[in-house]
């Protein structure tokens, strides 16, 4: 990668962020001065918008979690392999550089938000409206890690009482209705004591975030994000 920079403690990195938002962070949660968690919150805070990568001690649950609930988009455990983060680094910068867009296409299906509708294959999909809300959700935050609890705020509101397995039951059916084999999903992945993750895999077997466009004719399904 090029133009990248590093930080030697956790308020040097943050102070470099303000003063001249990166495209990526990659954040140490171990980090001398200001801990990552601190790091993430106070550049949330100040509506830092730039994909934040956690690295994280390997099996450490709570750590994860509490991470992703304070912005960090996505974590990748120690010991890790130099190709994974990478690949997950280019990920997150081609979405980036996305242009916005209100149609977003992955496998045989196309969901369009401004006319609220899913179809497969070109069959209209019906969709309950927190189907609709929670598939919305996940094609916008492909490849990242999403906790229960930030699905539960973003779909369902603080405004209801609602449990995890709400979340869980309304996936297993938005399963039902995206996925070429339920059993075995392959866009909908759960993350095991964490959430869940969006993801569309490429022939070669690498993950890339639906392909976007604004009417125009579509594009090749394989097309890397």
């Amino acid at each position: 990668m090029t133009g990248r920079k590093t930080a030697r403690d956790g308020q040097e990195g943050l102070d470099a962020a303000l003063s001249n938002p990166p495209d990526l962070v990659i954040l140490d949660l171990m980090l001398p001065k200001m801990n990552g968690y601190e790091v993430c919150r106070l550049a949330r805070g100040r509506n830092l918008d730039m994909p934040i990568e956690m690295l994280t001690a390997k099996g450490q649950e709570e750590d994860i979690v509490r991470g992703l609930e304070l912005g960090a988009d996505d974590y990748v455990t120690k010991p890790f392999s130099i190709r994974e983060l990478l690949a997950r680094v280019k990920a997150f910068l081609r979405r980036r550089q996305a242009l916005e867009s209100t149609v977003y296409e992955f496998g045989d299906c196309r969901l369009d938000l401004d006319s609220h509708r899913l179809t497969r294959d070109g069959a209209e999909v019906a969709l309950t409206g927190k189907e609709f809300g929670l598939l919305e959700y996940f094609v916008k935050r492909a490849g990242r890690a999403l906790t229960r609890d930030s699905i539960l705020d973003a779909v369902w509101g603080n405004d209801v009482i609602v449990t995890d397995r709400s979340v869980d039951r309304c996936v297993t059916t938005l399963r039902s209705k995206v996925e070429p084999d339920p059993r075995h999903p392959t866009f909908i992945h759960t993350i095991r004591d964490i959430g869940y993750r969006f993801e569309i895999p490429d022939a070669a077997g690498e993950s890339r975030v639906p392909s976007k466009n604004s009417g125009q004719p579509r594009m090749n399904a394989n097309e890397r994000r």
